[in-house]
């Protein structure tokens, strides 16, 4: 007795949803688990993960080079030691000024809280006022300043010791990583394209790829720029009000702008500590701070949406997650690579197709939209045929 087409489209239903839950519960699980497996395993997939949206950014030199006949080796070769050249020059303006800062930290903990003391007894009468007006008993005097004891670091030469071996064959692993996946990276994307069956697979795979590449490497040497340009501003802007060290800030600034939303806030603290620590009257100290916010301000509310225009636009919930996300399982490199990272995802997940949660959940569907219509389409069918 043969079967009815109700009968086996219910039967293909329900197949189709099992296979689509059992999919859905592998995939919680895998995102579940990813997550801790990232951050055990940090000393791998840091650096990395790093040097993989380095390669990337890079692969438009890459390709200038190589369509101007030069090898894929030595391009790739070359592109490596232009990037040693850029992040050596940041690292040489940034860390040895930030040597001394720290060193004669400890020194100036007086002359902070001496600066404070104004605005300390501001707050201490602000918040007495409020105290009496709503009759709450204190235990002791509320302006009583209470100071953190500040324990001067110790030597930095014990620290590198212990450190440095560890991070150097990091940047040893990372460098490499970035030499051989552009050494190959045209090679790859060939073989990638061409190993395809069908030649729309193909295409779609190389569509993919090239925009993965331009949104990548777009957004990454935009934001480099705006962001070295916003550290030059403020370095040539503290350089004239007197502020030591001015490139080093301008560094600090350009370097934190990459986070979004909570680098120019640290930015921000760190001169406002700066300036504590140089200037004697609070109003001229905080000068370097309120610098940095008006530089910032009209980089982010004006340059950047300016520049970088709709097509890299992102919606600022996922950037926030992002920078959650990544910042919880790596740190602040985390944050640094939140955005490149959330860019790739989403130009992927855009080619890929994503998931019909919802129609999973509430429609008795399966995870993917077209197959609910299919069925759909089919028990018409077959309900006008019977």
């Amino acid at each position: 007795m043969s079967q009815k087409p109700n009968d086996r489209a219910e039967i293909d239903r329900r197949r189709d949803r099992l296979l689509a839950s059992l999919a859905l519960i592998a995939g919680v699980g895998l995102m579940l688990a990813i997550p801790f497996a990232l951050r055990a395993g940090a000393e791998f997939f840091l650096p990395l993960t790093a040097a993989l949206v380095i390669a990337i950014a890079l692969v438009p030199l890459l390709e200038w080079m190589e369509r101007r006949r030069f090898p894929s080796a030595l391009a790739a070769l070359i592109a490596v030691i232009v990037f040693l050249i850029v992040a050596n020059t940041a690292l040489v303006l940034i860390v040895v000024p930030a040597t001394d800062w720290f060193g004669i930290l400890p020194s100036r903990i007086g002359q902070i809280q001496s600066n404070l003391a104004p605005v300390i007894d501001i707050y201490s009468q602000l918040e007495k006022f409020l105290d009496e007006t709503v009759q709450m008993l204190a235990t002791g005097p509320v302006a009583a300043a209470q100071t953190a004891a500040f324990a001067a670091p110790r030597s930095l030469l014990q620290f590198a010791a212990t450190s440095a071996p560890s991070a150097l064959i990091q940047t040893f692993f990372a460098l490499l990583a970035i030499y051989f996946f552009l050494a190959g990276w045209t090679k790859l994307r060939k073989k990638t394209i061409s190993s395809r069956d069908s030649y729309d697979g193909a295409l779609a795979i190389a569509r993919v790829i090239q925009n993965v590449v331009d949104s990548t490497s777009a957004y990454v040497l935009t934001i480099a720029t705006i962001n070295l340009s916003l550290g030059a501003a403020v370095a040539l802007s503290l350089y004239l009000v007197g502020m030591p060290s001015p490139l080093m800030w301008g560094g600090i600034v350009a370097l934190l702008n990459f986070v979004p939303y909570f680098g120019p806030i640290l930015a921000a603290v760190l001169l406002a500590l700066g300036g504590l620590m140089v200037f004697n009257d609070v109003w001229i100290a905080l000068l370097p701070a309120a610098i940095q916010i008006g530089f910032h301000l009209v980089e982010a509310n004006v340059i950047t949406p300016l520049v970088l225009g709709r097509r890299l636009t992102m919606n600022p919930l996922l950037i926030l997650v992002s920078l959650s996300f990544w910042g919880w399982v790596w740190g602040t490199p985390g944050a640094l690579l939140a955005v490149p990272l959330l860019i790739i995802i989403q130009t992927v997940a855009a080619a890929a197709g994503k998931p019909d949660i919802a129609g999973f959940l509430f429609e008795a569907g399966t995870l993917t939209a077209t197959p609910r219509h299919e069925n759909h389409d089919n028990l018409k069918e077959d309900a006008q045929d019977g």
